[in-house]
C-alpha cells in the first residue's frame, strides 16, 4: 500500500492538455493498472482513447483519481463506499473539485511569482 505521508506531496499538475497513463501514473502516484482498473469501477473516470487504446486523460481526469485516491487510501473507503460517495455527493464533489483546482493554480502562479523574482 502507498505511505499516508506521501499523499500531501503529490506533484503539481503541469498545464498540458492531455496526459498519458504513465504520467497521469506519476502525478497521482498510483500504478497503471491500478489506473485501468478505477476505469471499470467509477463510471466518472472515462479517460479519451486514441489509436491502439492508447489513454490520454485531462486535468480534470487527474483530479477526480487524485480524489479517488484520497477516499481509497487517506479515508479508508472501500471502491463500493468511494464509488457511492463520488455518486452521491455531487455538489460536495463538485466544490472539492473547485477547491483542488484553485489550489493547484495558486501553487502554478506561485511559481510563475517565483520565477519572475529571479
Amino acid at each position: 500500500m502507498l505511505d499516508p505521508s506521501s499523499s500531501n506531496e503529490l506533484p503539481a499538475i503541469p498545464g498540458k492538455r492531455y496526459f498519458t497513463i504513465g504520467e497521469v501514473s506519476e502525478l497521482c502516484m498510483v500504478k497503471p493498472h491500478v489506473l485501468r482498473y478505477w476505469e471499470q469501477e467509477f463510471p466518472q473516470l472515462k479517460p479519451l482513447k486514441r489509436r491502439g487504446n492508447r489513454r490520454y486523460y485531462q486535468r480534470q481526469d487527474v483530479i477526480l483519481i487524485r480524489q479517488i485516491r484520497s477516499l481509497l487510501y487517506e479515508h479508508g473507503f472501500t471502491i463500493g463506499g468511494a464509488r457511492q460517495r463520488m455518486a452521491g455527493d455531487d455538489a460536495k464533489h463538485d466544490v472539492n473539485q473547485s477547491q483542488q483546482i484553485i489550489r493547484q493554480l495558486r501553487t502554478e502562479l506561485e511559481e510563475v511569482l517565483n520565477i519572475l523574482k529571479r
